[in-house]
């Protein structure tokens, strides 16, 4: 019997562990190197970077400040606007209110002669009160009475005398009462003084200089 000669045998392709685990252990490699990005820069540049923007906040604040010291001005003149146009608007009432009673003046004359003269009687009365309320709400003041010192700056002095019951000039009569509306003089009240009689200041003090000698005992004896 003949024996078949034995060739070589073939073992199966078995994958290698090793030669598979290297190539993916580069591909690993490489990905994460492409994720890391570029490598870091040396400290000198973050030096700089952080100096670069603190500049450039520093810039921002001074900017900031300009901007708030610019706000806070025109604020300030806007506030000193509204003050000077509401001073204007009231001083121009005020001018407008005293030019309308200054008109009116001779009509409360006229009023007041009525009156001291029992002659504001029936519809003229009604008139003339209701014409002197809306006055009087007006701001319209009226100055000026009898034994009041005489003052150059409230009161205008049309008669003059003398007389021993004043002792400094005094108004004795009111011809025309004066008017006011607020601060402002419409009109200076219209009067008649009387000054102190020549002289008689000088009796005055010497009754006086007697009476006080008589109350005492009389003058001391050397």
């Amino acid at each position: 019997m003949t024996e078949e000669p034995k060739g070589f045998e073939q073992e199966p392709d078995v994958p290698s562990e090793a030669g598979d685990k290297q190539p993916e252990a580069a591909a690993k490699a490489a990905g994460s190197a492409d994720e890391a990005g570029p490598a870091a820069p040396a400290p000198d540049g973050d030096a700089k970077e952080l100096t670069a923007l603190r500049a450039q906040l520093d810039q921002v604040r001074t900017a900031l400040n300009e901007r708030t010291a610019d706000l806070q001005r025109l604020q300030a003149e806007y506030q000193n606007y509204r003050r000077r146009v509401e001073r204007d608007r009231v001083a121009v009432k005020e001018i407008a209110v005293a030019n309308l009673l200054t008109g009116l003046l001779p009509v409360l004359d006229d009023i007041g002669r009525a009156r001291d003269h029992g002659e504001l009687v029936g519809g003229f009365k009604s008139v003339a009160e209701s014409l002197e309320t809306v006055a009087a709400k007006l701001g319209l003041q009226q100055f000026g009475k009898e034994g009041e010192p005489f003052d150059p700056l409230v009161h205008e002095a049309l008669m003059h005398s003398y007389s021993p019951d004043v002792t400094q000039t005094t108004c004795v009569q009111i011809l025309q009462p004066g008017y006011r509306i607020g601060e402002r003089n419409l009109r200076p009240a219209r009067v008649a003084v009387a000054e102190p009689q020549p002289g008689s200041h000088a009796k005055d003090e010497a009754a006086e200089k007697k009476a006080d000698d008589e109350e005492t005992g009389g003058p001391d004896e050397g």
